[in-house]
């Protein structure tokens, strides 16, 4: 008899939005390093560890596939996609020429409880690098550059960086990786913040070509590091 998958710790699911829950769940474990790049979802696996059939965790793949977290292989079931050197080149291309714009919007539209909004979120990641909490600490981090672009006031804006999310998500967990100290992650965000609180376009965006750069060359260095894994030990999930 074929030997089970071991869990990695999924919670039993409700029986509401089933599909939208299990996509929840899958991009959670990708971004806290559970589900590596490369990793298969096996369907039967998930759907027993999450307590349901296997209906709603394959149209859960199809929503992730869609979002670009997971790929089809033909025959083969769904893996969670592996990002290229040059993925993460583009991906931070384009996060420049939004993020550049939304800052500066930001900045312009700035009241008291926006700014406050920002200031909760970076104190919220300083707390969880206290706690060593790598996970989470990536997820707040991205929240903290969407707060960004919603303080921007424009939609669309908004709508094309949470169109980047998934392949952000993991990203930003390769980031978790890059800083021995939890706490750098905190201290890279606060001259982003001082700068749109101080209001001045040029700095703004020298501190957001600063920051967003030198994540750029550190994860585009990490990803060019990786040794690709045969396909025949990838770790299947869960």
């Amino acid at each position: 008899m074929r030997a089970m998958s071991p869990p990695v710790g999924l919670p039993v699911l409700a029986e509401s939005d089933l599909v939208r829950q299990v996509a929840r769940r899958l991009t959670d474990a990708i971004v806290q390093g559970q589900l590596a790049p490369g990793a298969k979802v096996a369907e039967a696996a998930v759907a027993r560890e999450l307590g349901i059939s296997r209906a709603p965790v394959r149209e859960a793949a199809r929503l992730l596939e869609s979002q670009g977290l997971l790929k089809a292989s033909p025959r083969r079931g769904f893996f969670v996609r592996e990002l290229s050197a040059q993925d993460v080149d583009e991906l931070y291309d384009l996060r420049l020429c939004v993020e550049r714009h939304a800052a500066v919007e930001a900045a312009r539209r700035l009241t008291p409880a926006l700014r406050a909004a920002l200031r909760r979120q970076l104190d919220l990641m300083r707390e969880l690098a206290r706690r060593d909490d790598p996970a989470t600490i990536v997820e707040a981090d991205y929240q903290f550059h969407r707060l960004i672009c919603e303080a921007a006031g424009n939609a669309r804006m908004l709508r094309l960086f949470d169109g980047l999310a998934s392949e952000l998500r993991i990203v930003i967990g390769l980031i978790g990786r890059l800083y021995d100290d939890p706490r750098e992650i905190a201290r890279t965000h606060e001259p982003v913040l001082a700068a749109i609180e101080a209001g001045h376009p040029e700095r703004i965006v020298a501190h957001v070509d600063h920051h967003l750069g030198v994540a750029r060359r550190e994860v585009v260095r990490l990803v060019r590091s990786l040794t690709p894994t045969p396909r025949e030990t990838r770790r299947q999930i869960p």
